[in-house]
């Protein structure tokens, strides 16, 4: 049975929970709830198992807080034996505009600090990542207020089609392969 490492980068806590910058947690929290599946919390981090078409995800929301997002994400990867074209690495990114998505095989962190440690661990620019863009609609000097503040209204009204489409992608990373998935979702 093939096996993916879904890593959602993300903070823990209760303050974080809503944030922008938690899109990844919100993307893996909304396939586990429509999966009907469970995290459990593992060494660094929460994990839980989705079967799909005889594939097996692993949906991991590391614990280490985003900075050291690489650390549970090297760890899962070793552990579960993993190669690095199996891991879709899920952030958020003020590029782009409110859910934007961009599915990449390589490139910068884009001052990312959690893109920018697991590109530090893994010793690679070369492994696949999902953008989801959480526009850059602050003020000068209020980007930190931004990226840790809560979703506006209408992102909120527009999150649920997002996080569906979201969770199309991971099936689709799994089952149809990056090409295919940066073809069918780039730019939507």
């Amino acid at each position: 049975m093939k096996k993916f490492l879904i890593v959602g980068l993300g903070n823990i806590g209760a303050d974080y929970v809503n944030t922008r910058h938690n899109i990844g947690f919100k993307i893996l929290d909304h396939l586990a709830r429509k999966e009907g599946i469970d995290f459990q919390t593992v060494k660094l981090g929460a994990l839980a198992e989705y079967k799909f078409k005889v594939r097996t995800y692993l949906l991991l929301k590391p614990n280490t807080y985003m900075n050291l997002s690489g650390k549970a994400i090297k760890y899962w990867m070793d552990k579960e034996n993993i190669p690095v074209e199996n891991i879709l690495v899920i952030t958020d990114d003020l590029n782009l505009p409110f859910g934007t998505i961009r599915i990449r095989t390589k490139g910068s962190d884009g001052g990312h600090n959690g893109l920018k440690n697991t590109q530090l661990l893994l010793n690679t620019t070369v492994y696949p990542r999902f953008r989801f863009g959480i526009s850059d609609e602050f003020k000068k000097g209020q980007q930190v207020d931004y990226v840790l503040g809560e979703w506006d209204e209408t992102e909120k009204a527009n999150l649920p089609e997002r996080l569906d489409v979201a969770a199309e992608i991971i099936r689709s990373f799994g089952t149809a392969g990056l090409e295919h998935t940066m073809t069918g979702f780039n730019g939507k």
